[in-house]
This record gives structure tokens, C-alpha cells and sequence, in this order.
């Protein structure tokens, strides 16, 4: 006899086989056992989740000679040549190989004749998303209204492809994806039965790998045992889908939080040279950042070596969470860089290099002409449109040229969309009640580098013109350099004037009690740095 792959020898043959649809199994098995079954069903989910192996057991379960609870007996005459294959009346169609009209009319052709063994005639039309609208046009009527000694088991993965004419006609199940925990428990009795020694965390990297599919699962590990030795570690499992050890993972983000590229760039050629591929790396750099950073918050991780754990508090200690955050930011976008590119090993490695500079991780850059022109605005529009004027301003008048009016009003548009949403907020009078509103409402429009600075401030009133925010855990550098940019100074005094109901400005305080003032620049100064000529007329 020849070789069966293991997701085939360990093809579920019973409702309680299957693993993480009971939402669907239990329902079946009701319908089997009160002798309701539906003449039409439609199996719709992801791949490897357990469609066609429910519609295989169903079949059998409806044409069992002695079936309990709902469940085949898998020893009849009936049940036996259903998993032989030699039983003619159910039948097992591929529609992605026979999607023509021609397909369909044999199929309306043999509904007419009685089932030769069994009770039922159980048609089978797996991927039939694939049919012709043709195809799909023929089955209609015989889907709708077929003979009594005839059931249809539809089994999809797109069954937004299915028209609706179709759908109508079905009872549908959806089957989701199986979780870790039940791929798992599966893993471990089929290693159990197949005397395959693993470890729990090789177990728990295929389940992650497979994506909630069993079928893949099952391929993964068959691919583990190829070479002869049925013992299987974490190692093992990396060097055949090509992940590369946590080591390498572990020194890369070290020597990017180091901003040491040369051992970075030293350490991604190693991974490169040792054949692993370059996707596999980015995720699981970005899962290893994002691991850290949930250390750092809640001194907790899990699926790790105690000896990877005190690695990853060790480098807890050398981050903050605010480049943590933009680490993770910054890996996925160059991860959708990457996806674009037939050069990923030129992006990545360029990505790891700017990574390992101070100066692009931790300012934006104002050097283009575009950002200078928008310093510009920001001043302009606290001026013309929030401030009020004092006394030595009342006679003066501010003009700018043509060009840079004309790009202040094509932004004035999303600016006082903006400014309406925030006003939508109902603030207290108290600015030590409303400022922790403020702070949630940065969160809830997107603004989360803002947020993650702010979000363990107090505010107070020093006087009426002004408002102080407190940091009692102190200001990083990181943060100041975010909290200090103009646009952001003059997000927080907009929120600060609309909560208070007039004109406020804002001043930071440090937990060393000295006050460092939120100023705006001079325009005179702005002009100057941005070489941008205007004109003042008093």
C-alpha cells in the first residue's frame, strides 16, 4: 500500500473528530437525529478548516444503516465503501476542473435515477465558487427542488463569488479559523499515534505558522519527519520554513536600540547568507519589538526560554516605549515598502540602516520647502484666526505672498473639518476634569504619538491666560522633541482654549519644577529659516 500524508491518514471520520467547528458539528448532528437534514447545504471557510471533511461525514452520517447520536458508524457495508471511495452514490466533484454547463447537465441527468446502495444520492461540489455563470445557471432549478433521495454539499472559500441566487437556496455554515490551542491538541494525538517526539514549543510554532488551519499543520509537521528522525524542535522547524533563530532575531533589535548599524548590517548577512528569507525575518523582528514593548508595559511575555526572557528584560531596560512604538510603525511600513519591490534585501538592509540613525528615528525633518511653508501656516493661523490681538498689534497688519495664501487656503479646509469634530466634545469648566478628556480625544482622532506623551500629565490653571501640564514621571527627550514641534503646541493650546471657552496658552512643566514655556516663534525668525520673503505693514 502506498504512502498517505498525514492530514489525509488523520482525516477526521466522526463529529467529535473534528476540532474547533462544534458550533457546526452540534448542529448537524441535531438535524441527523430529529431526521430534519436540508436537501442543499453551502460549507463556507478558510482553507484547511474542516469542509470537506464535515461534508464527507455527513454523507455518511445520512446513509448509515446504524448511525448513534447523529454520528456514522464507519462499519457498515454503507459507511465502509463510503471511505473506500467504491460507493457510486456519493460523489465527489471538483468544480475548479469541471465547471462547464456540460458538468452540471450529467449531474441533472443522474438525479433522476434511485441511489444504487444507500438512501441517499449525495453530490459533493468542492471550490464551487469556480463554476461558470453558465454552470451555476443550470444547477439552479435542480438545487432548488431536487428528488427526495437526492442531498447537495457546496463547499467554498469565497462565497462572496456564489450569486445570490445560489445562496438563497443553501443552509450555510461558516467554519472559522481553528485557534492554536485546538491545532495543539490535535498535534499532540497524531504525534502520540505517528510516535513523533516534539517539543511544545515546535507544537506551538506550527499552530502559528498554519494560520488556524489543520491541513497545514499537518503538512508542516509531515515535512518535519522527512528526514527519518521522528524528533522535532523548535530548530528543526525554523531551518525547514526558513525562520531564523531567535539569536539573530535578538541581536538585530539590540543593535538597532544601540543604533550600532554596523552589527546589524554584520548580523542581517549572516541570516541572509544562512538562506533564511527576508519576510520571514521582518516578522519576526516586528513580533520581537512588539514583545518587548508588552514586557515593558506589563513585565509579562509569553512562549519564550527563561534565557530569551532575561534577554528581552535586559533590552526592556535600554528602550523606551515611545521608539518601541515607532519601531513597530516604522518596520511596517517597510514591510509594505518591501511588498512592492523585486530588490527586498537592498530596502530591507537601507530600512535597518536608517533605523540605526538618532536623527531619522527621532525627527521628522523639516528640510523641504513644503514643511517650511506649513511653519509658516501654523503661525499665520494663530494669529489671523485664534489669537487675540494686544494693544501693540491692533495697528499692525500681516500680508504674505500670493503663494503661500494660496497654500494656506487649500489646508484651511481639513484644518476646520478637524477643529469641528474636537468641538463636538462636551468639556467640563474644571481644567482638571477636561484635561483627561483632551487627552482621550487625541487618542480617538489618531493622534497617538500625542497621546502616549501626554497620557500620565495633570493640568492646571496658573493664571487666565495660561495652563500648566505637569509631568510627574519627567519628559523624555524623545517626547520633548514630539511635545516641542510647533503643530503639535498648537494642537494642545486649540483643545486647551475650546475646553476653557477662551484664548489659553500652554506651558510645560517638568517634575524638577522648573516651567519650560510652549513659545511660538518669532515670524520674523520662521521667514528667515524657511527663505520665504513676506512683508509686514504697520
Amino acid at each position: 500500500m502506498g504512502y498517505t500524508a498525514l492530514y489525509r491518514k488523520f482525516r477526521p471520520l466522526n463529529f467529535s473528530e473534528m476540532v474547533g467547528q462544534e458550533h457546526i458539528t452540534r448542529t448537524l448532528k441535531n438535524q441527523i437525529i430529529a431526521n430534519r437534514v436540508g436537501h442543499a447545504y453551502l460549507f463556507n471557510g478558510g482553507r484547511g478548516t474542516g469542509k470537506t471533511s464535515a461534508a464527507k461525514i455527513l454523507a455518511r452520517a445520512i446513509n448509515c444503516l446504524h448511525p448513534k447520536d447523529g454520528e456514522p458508524c464507519n462499519e457498515c457495508e454503507i459507511c465502509k465503501g463510503a471511505i473506500s471511495g467504491s460507493l457510486t452514490d456519493i460523489v465527489e466533484m471538483d468544480a475548479a476542473s469541471n465547471n462547464s454547463v456540460e458538468d452540471i447537465r450529467s449531474i441533472r441527468e443522474e438525479v433522476n435515477f434511485l441511489p444504487t446502495k444507500a438512501k441517499y444520492r449525495v453530490y459533493i461540489i468542492d471550490e464551487v465558487h469556480m463554476l461558470s455563470t453558465g454552470a451555476f445557471n443550470a444547477l439552479l432549478k435542480t438545487l432548488e427542488e431536487p428528488p427526495e433521495h437526492v442531498k447537495f454539499i457546496l463547499a467554498t472559500t469565497e462565497p462572496q463569488k456564489l450569486p445570490a441566487t445560489i445562496l438563497s437556496r443553501c443552509q450555510r455554515f461558516d467554519f472559522k479559523k481553528i485557534s492554536n490551542e485546538d491545532i495543539i491538541k490535535r498535534l499532540e494525538i497524531v504525534c502520540e499515534e505517528s510516535h513523533i517526539e516534539i517539543t511544545k514549543e515546535a507544537m506551538q510554532i506550527i499552530a502559528t505558522l498554519s494560520e488556524g488551519a489543520m491541513r497545514d499543520a499537518l503538512s508542516i509537521l509531515e515535512r518535519c519527519i522527512q528526514d527519518g528522525e521522528n524528533k522535532i524542535d523548535e530548530d528543526k522547524i525554523k531551518d525547514l520554513v526558513g525562520i531564523p533563530k531567535m539569536v539573530f532575531v535578538h541581536d538585530i533589535v539590540e543593535a538597532i536600540i544601540q543604533y550600532d548599524v554596523d552589527k546589524a548590517l554584520i548580523t542581517v548577512n549572516n541570516v541572509l547568507e544562512d538562506g533564511k528569507d527576508i519576510s520571514n525575518l521582518l516578522w519576526e523582528i516586528i513580533k520581537y519589538v512588539k514583545d518587548i514593548l508588552l514586557y515593558k508595559a506589563t513585565n509579562q511575555v509569553e512562549l519564550y526560554s527563561e534565557e530569551e526572557k532575561v534577554k528581552i528584560k535586559d533590552l526592556s531596560k535600554l528602550v523606551e516605549k515611545e521608539r518601541l512604538i515607532t519601531l513597530v510603525y516604522a518596520f511596517s511600513e517597510l514591510e509594505n515598502e518591501m511588498k512592492f519591490s523585486t530588490q527586498k534585501s537592498i530596502i530591507f538592509q537601507a530600512g535597518i540602516i536608517k533605523f540605526c540613525n538618532h536623527h531619522v528615528v527621532n525627527n521628522s525633518g523639516n528640510g523641504d520647502l513644503e514643511q517650511r511653508i506649513n511653519k509658516i501656516e501654523t503661525y499665520l493661523k494663530s494669529h489671523f484666526y485664534t489669537a487675540q490681538p494686544t494693544r501693540t498689534e491692533t495697528n499692525m497688519t500681516y500680508t504674505t505672498p500670493t503663494t503661500a495664501t494660496q497654500t494656506l487656503q487649500k489646508k484651511d479646509k481639513n484644518i476646520s473639518n478637524h477643529t469641528k469634530k474636537m468641538e463636538t466634545s462636551n468639556y467640563s469648566n474644571k481644567v482638571e476634569e477636561y484635561w483627561p478628556q483632551i487627552i482621550n480625544d487625541l487618542k480617538q482622532n489618531g493622534k497617538i504619538v500625542l497621546y502616549t506623551n501626554l497620557m500620565n500629565t495633570r493640568a492646571k490653571e496658573i493664571n487666565d491666560m495660561t495652563v500648566g501640564i505637569e509631568f510627574p514621571n519627567g519628559l523624555t527627550s524623545f517626547g520633548k522633541t514630539v511635545l516641542e514641534k510647533q503643530e503639535n503646541i498648537k494642537e494642545i493650546a486649540n483643545l486647551v482654549s475650546l475646553a476653557s471657552g477662551k484664548q489659553m496658552n500652554i506651558k510645560y512643566i517638568t517634575n524638577m519644577g522648573n516651567i519650560a514655556e510652549a513659545k511660538e516663534p518669532n515670524i520674523k525668525s520662521i521667514a528667515n529659516e524657511s527663505d520665504i520673503p513676506f512683508h509686514v505693514i504697520e
